[in-house]
């Protein structure tokens, strides 16, 4: 059978993490992998009682793992995450969020047709989580195009499963501590031709807790991006 590790990076998420981990570990469970399976939760140097929870709920859950790291940002335990999973032997790696805005009732269909495709990820065509979320979605759609010239129906979503033997390909090209890795994999999939397919999936509202992303910090990401795809580019083309 095989194994499948859900990679979950999570920073302040104590209104969140319980119900995560209640969503998430019966995927793990059910796609045990004859016990290899794990759902790993990547504590991004909370400063709230996130890491003190996880723990606290893996003493009954042998297929969870929690983790925790000095504060890098999502992109950077994005990397950590599928770092990890690659070295433990994961053949395959799923990746979500911690703020709820995913189901995990909609994974099935993700895992059936895991063998067609190298990536299947989820397209979030119906936003529940306020419209200057949509726009930026919109305008990296128009960068990535201009940067890349690759058209990607949702380069960020976090609903994605990966063939672990194609991201380990890949993961050498993402400058360490990136802030967009979901980003750089969705361009750097394309690029290569590898099979990727998009399913819709449903995307709520954040459940609980505070964003620590604003659109401050969005504007600042992006103008940061700019730079980092041209040379990033410079990459690909000599990979």
């Amino acid at each position: 059978m095989e194994s499948l590790f859900i990679i979950i990076p999570a920073y302040n998420e104590q209104a969140n993490i319980k119900n995560v981990i209640a969503d998430w570990y019966p995927v793990v469970e059910n796609h045990n992998g004859k016990g290899e399976s794990r759902l790993v939760i990547i504590d991004d140097g909370s400063t709230d009682a996130t890491y003190e929870i996880m723990k606290g709920l893996a003493e009954d859950k042998p297929l969870f793992v929690p983790l925790t790291k000095p504060n890098a940002g999502h992109g950077a335990t994005l990397l950590y995450g599928y770092d990890y999973a690659i070295k433990n032997g994961a053949d395959y790696i799923f990746q979500t969020d911690s703020d709820g805005q995913t189901l995990p009732e909609e994974f099935g269909q993700f895992w059936d047709i895991r063998n067609q495709h190298d990536m299947v990820i989820g397209s979030r065509d119906t936003r529940q989580d306020g419209l200057s979320r949509v726009f930026v979605t919109k305008i990296l759609k128009a960068v990535i195009f201009l940067s890349f010239h690759v058209v990607i129906r949702d380069a960020n979503t976090p609903f994605r499963l990966m063939k672990t033997d194609m991201l380990k390909n890949i993961i050498p090209l993402i400058p360490k501590d990136y802030n967009l890795s979901n980003v750089l994999i969705s361009v750097l999939y394309a690029k290569k031709a590898y099979s990727v397919k998009y399913i819709s999936i449903t995307f709520r509202q954040r459940q609980g807790g505070i964003n620590s992303i604003n659109i401050k910090k969005i504007f600042g990401i992006g103008k940061q991006a700019l730079k980092d795809f041209s040379a990033i580019n410079k990459v690909i083309k000599r990979s």
